[in-house]
């Protein structure tokens, strides 16, 4: 593992809570406000998820994310698109089943924290051995921010797949506040949040309740 790589996942390993931030779900105060106030509250892992933006637009809005999250020295990862990851000098992409193949990824950007998402033991263990940096196990619950096929896995998928692994995994998919004592207690490390955080009526104020229960302030 290259310099680089290793303090890129020093980044990543130091987070909690994992913020995914999506445009459509910031109740109108827009992407990079979000991440401000998150960022000014102690986040320190977010990932920029746009589904439905030009690809010229989605780098433009990137290079901002990327900027704001230097200042801040949050570890930022890029779902889906490897090729703004490298130009932005993101830390990291995010890869969905359907995405590149891992393989090729990790040929392309060997310096990037590679993430796959997994939505079964049999998944989870394959992208570890493929050369992921670190999976996601979800949906963990039912989620109406992503449109997935898959059934929701519930918490035993944390029990069963978590200590089999040798690489970090985050769990996503439907997560409210009510779930993370739960879930912490269950072996997850890294817990992503989409509109729990990003629809709060103050980011800031959610995001620092919320670290609380890692015992952060």
């Amino acid at each position: 593992m290259s310099e680089l790589k290793k303090r890129r996942m020093e980044k990543f390993r130091r987070a909690d809570l994992y913020l995914v931030i999506t445009e459509e779900f910031t109740a109108g105060r827009g992407t990079l406000r979000v991440l401000e106030e998150a960022a000014d509250a102690g986040i320190r892992l977010v990932q920029l998820r746009e589904k439905s933006m030009t690809k010229k637009s989605l780098f433009r809005l990137a290079e901002q994310f990327r900027r704001i999250c230097d200042r801040y020295d949050i570890a930022m990862i890029m779902n889906d698109h490897v090729d703004i990851a490298l130009l932005t000098g993101a830390d990291g992409v995010h890869l969905g089943q359907d995405d590149l193949p891992l393989k090729e990824a990790v040929k392309l950007a060997p310096d990037l924290i590679i993430g796959r998402s997994t939505h079964s033991r049999e998944q989870a263990l394959e992208a570890e051995a493929q050369g992921a940096s670190y999976l996601n196990l979800g949906p963990i619950y039912p989620t109406q921010t992503k449109n997935t096929p898959v059934h929701p896995l519930g918490i035993e998928i944390v029990k069963e797949v978590g200590p089999l692994l040798h690489i970090p995994f985050t769990v996503m998919g439907g997560i409210k506040e009510r779930h993370i004592p739960g879930l912490l207690a269950a072996g997850a490390k890294y817990i992503a949040m989409v509109t729990e955080i990003t629809q709060a009526p103050c980011v800031g104020e959610r995001v620092r309740h919320l670290r609380s229960f890692w015992g952060r302030e």
